[in-house]
């Protein structure tokens, strides 16, 4: 399986980094052992000292795909799910600044926790789903997939066009603002609408 990230996908997270809001969706890979495994809790790398929270919303590919139409976009995926693109900022903004990848900042060991997946059929309108992220809690992260600059279906088009789209593959859709900096002892629980996906600690 593969990881595709998009980035700047929410014009009022892209305004809190400095960033402006891109013509097309930014992406970028995480490799397998990027997964956070099951119960285990997020531990702080070394190198850095400002490892960001980012929630977003996940969809799991349940077919292969390649230059997928994106009104059948909806066919390849059935599930919903919730995650944490985790992000060492101060490391990415160096790579940003000399005009570097960065997997370093995105992909490390841990930096991509998958939440539990429930079945689209349980939403009205996959572009109106509420989620939100509580620190210790308190709510620090609101989003709705209404807000997308690319909504799913976009996004499959798009990703398939350059990524053979495989059972199993997950895309993160991009984060809303409100991401802030993790510290020892931190709770973090993510809610897609009113349920919990995930409830992970940080070390």
């Amino acid at each position: 399986m593969k990881i595709i990230c998009v980035g700047r996908n929410y014009v009022e997270h892209a305004k809190e980094l400095n960033n402006k809001a891109p013509k097309d969706p930014v992406l970028f890979l995480k490799p397998d052992t990027a997964i956070l495994l099951k119960k285990q809790p997020f531990f702080i790398p070394e190198f850095s000292n400002n490892v960001h929270h980012e929630v977003e919303i996940l969809v799991k590919i349940n077919r292969i795909g390649k230059h997928i139409d994106q009104k059948f976009a909806h066919k390849y995926y059935d599930e919903i799910g919730l995650g944490i693109d985790f992000t060492a900022r101060d490391l990415q903004s160096q790579l940003k600044e000399k005009g570097l990848p960065w997997e370093k900042a995105k992909a490390f060991d841990g930096s991509a926790v998958i939440g539990n997946f429930v079945s689209k059929a349980k939403f009205a309108n996959v572009n109106d789903i509420n989620f939100s992220l509580k620190r210790n809690t308190e709510t620090v992260q609101r989003g709705n997939t209404a807000l997308m600059l690319w909504k799913i279906d976009t996004l499959i088009e798009y990703i398939s066009k350059y990524f053979t789209l495989k059972i199993g593959d997950v895309i993160f859709t991009g984060t809303p603002s409100g991401v802030g900096k993790v510290f020892s002892d931190d709770i973090l629980n993510g809610f897609l609408e009113e349920e919990e996906m995930f409830s992970i600690k940080v070390k």
